[in-house]
């Protein structure tokens, strides 16, 4: 499961934010907040406190460029600093996901 919806996440983020329905970025960061708060992990309890507010910026009726990067550049280097810890068979796309993250909000924070 966590590979999958690693898989999935990086391929949507590859395809550009834009092309994601705001639907679908809350759907995804749901299933991956559910799954980091339940962790019993500091480090990954607290990407899933980012992920949350992440939700909040994408929910609000207005958004706001500026926060949502903010917040996907948080998540980016949490990502990247959760991949040095992470199972072997995981590394590699938890590093992708966080450069792609660190990407996405460098553009809206831009």
């Amino acid at each position: 499961m966590a590979n999958d919806l690693l898989n999935a996440t990086i391929h949507s983020l590859k395809n550009g934010l834009t092309g994601i329905p705001v639907s679908a970025a809350i759907d995804n960061t749901e299933t991956w907040q559910q799954q980091l708060l339940q962790s019993g992990e500091p480090a990954l309890q607290d990407i899933g406190r980012e992920i949350g507010n992440l939700q909040s910026l994408l929910s609000s009726g207005s958004l706001d460029a500026a926060a949502i990067g903010r917040s996907l550049s948080m998540l980016g280097a949490q990502t990247n600093q959760a991949a040095a810890t992470a199972a072997a068979d995981m590394q590699a796309g938890l590093r992708d996901l966080g450069d792609l993250l660190l990407q996405a909000g460098g553009k809206l924070e831009g």
